[in-house]
């Protein structure tokens, strides 16, 4: 089986990569890639652990791009991690997630929800490859008791305009297609289904954009095929996977309960120049 969009301790998931991958390996996994967003903290011991289990890793990340003030998450695969064009951009991307989250952390203020976001600041200073964001605030949300769950924090909170929502800055899809590129790898649209946002499809694929994920949890069979038609109307590849954060953290509780066919697969990897 094949899992091509996992997350760590280096974003928001709540498995350390060796043990993700152990996780992974345990459920059938064959070929995975860690995606955690805007870091590759997590690809050194990630790749060890793959080693030792027999597992194939494919290099990976989950990048957010802004588009007319959305977020828009892209995937890269197959990239050379040591690039310090891609680097230097990620550090970027990084520092831009601390100030938000220092301003959603202004937000919350007053509203009246005492949460410690100042503390989730500092620690991403102080591990400034370790990626933070809106869950980690959700999960300070729901251990000071003003929520249930990540997913009633987003929705009342933190998602979309929601009070306590903050936009990213940055560079948009295309410079993420660039950078990755250029770091000898290719890009996936991700679930496109919750982006919502297919007048951007043929756009991108004119910038250089190799995929589109078809499979994702959030997609029932109508979407999947939604999106495989529109990947092969613009001459796109597909790719898919859980997007598994961990267990107790919403709908992705499974790992691997949503993988690539390795004909998919291979289509894929294909893509590489």
């Amino acid at each position: 089986m094949i899992d091509l969009h996992l997350h760590t301790t280096a974003s928001d998931g709540n498995l350390a990569p060796s043990a993700l991958v152990e996780r992974a390996q345990a459920a059938g996994i064959t070929i995975l890639s860690v995606t955690d967003h805007d870091t590759v903290a997590g690809l050194a011991e990630a790749r060890a652990a793959a080693a030792r289990l027999g597992v194939t890793l494919v290099t990976g990340i989950e990048m957010t791009a802004v588009e007319r003030g959305r977020d828009v998450h892209m995937l890269g695969y197959f990239f050379d991690g040591t690039s310090r064009d891609l680097s230097a951009f990620l550090e970027r991307q990084r520092a831009d997630r601390l100030r938000r989250v220092a301003e959603i952390g202004e937000r919350l203020r007053e509203l009246g929800v005492a949460v410690d976001v100042d503390a989730l600041v500092t620690s991403g200073a102080a591990r400034p490859e370790r990626s933070i964001g809106r869950p980690q605030v959700a999960d300070a949300l729901v251990a000071s008791g003003h929520v249930r769950d990540r997913r009633e924090a987003f929705d009342t909170l933190l998602g979309d305009d929601c009070p306590a929502y903050v936009p990213r800055r940055g560079s948009g899809p295309a410079g993420v297609i660039a950078v990755v590129r250029a770091a000898g790898g290719i890009v996936s649209l991700a679930h496109p289904g919750l982006l919502g946002m297919d007048a951007l499809v043929p756009v991108l694929a004119a910038e250089g954009l190799a995929a589109i994920e078809v499979r994702h949890s959030d997609h029932d069979e109508a979407t999947e095929r939604h999106y495989r038609a529109l990947a092969a109307r613009h001459g796109l590849a597909v790719s898919g996977g859980s997007d598994f954060h961990g267990e107790g953290l919403g709908r992705n509780a499974v790992i691997g309960a949503v993988t690539l066919s390795p004909e998919d697969f291979e289509l894929l990897r294909a893509r590489v120049p």
